[in-house]
């Protein structure tokens, strides 16, 4: 037999072999085989789909987080607002205060000078009639048994120094 000579027989068995090798394969191999691969083709596209929401609740969470930081950001800028316009008043306030306690420590400084001062002119009054008194006395040579007499005669005189034209200014 010659390696060209066609012979059906090999072919045959081989074929029978084949169909053989197939149809155990078929039978108890590629059902498990094709069930696992079906499974771990399962299994990945769970994990990109798994993949694809975890990336999606990412970007979720990033903007969430963008618009939290926003907001805060946001929020600071109104307390640092607030507590600004807060600080303005209370200097206002307290400036307004100060002048207003200003304003009354002049009235009382002044009020109690103008009665130091009518306080002085009464003493310096009293002292101006004492003098004159005196003075009268000196001058006259008499004196007054009864003060208040000598208290309206003083005042007469002062009245008529007072009420003379201006011979005192010229």
């Amino acid at each position: 037999m010659g390696l060209l000579e066609s012979n059906w027989g090999l072919p045959f068995w081989m074929l029978i072999t084949f169909g053989l090798v197939v149809f155990v394969l078929s039978k108890y191999a590629w059902k498990p085989i094709l069930k696992s691969l079906r499974e771990r083709e399962d299994v990945i596209d769970g994990a990109i789909l798994q993949a694809e929401e975890t990336k999606l609740e990412m970007e979720k969470l990033k903007s969430q987080n963008k618009d939290l930081l926003k907001e805060a950001r946001g929020e600071r800028d109104r307390i640092l607002k607030d507590a600004k316009s807060t600080g303005e008043k209370m200097i206002a306030e307290a400036k307004k205060n100060a002048s207003i306690e200003g304003q009354k420590v002049m009235e009382q400084a002044k009020a109690e000078i103008e009665q130091q001062t009518a306080q002085a002119m009464t003493e310096l009054k009293k002292e101006v009639s004492s003098l004159s008194i005196s003075m009268a006395e000196k001058i006259i040579g008499k004196k007054f048994e009864d003060p208040k007499e000598q208290s309206i005669y003083i005042e007469q005189r002062l009245k008529d120094l007072e009420t003379m034209p201006s011979a005192s200014k010229n």
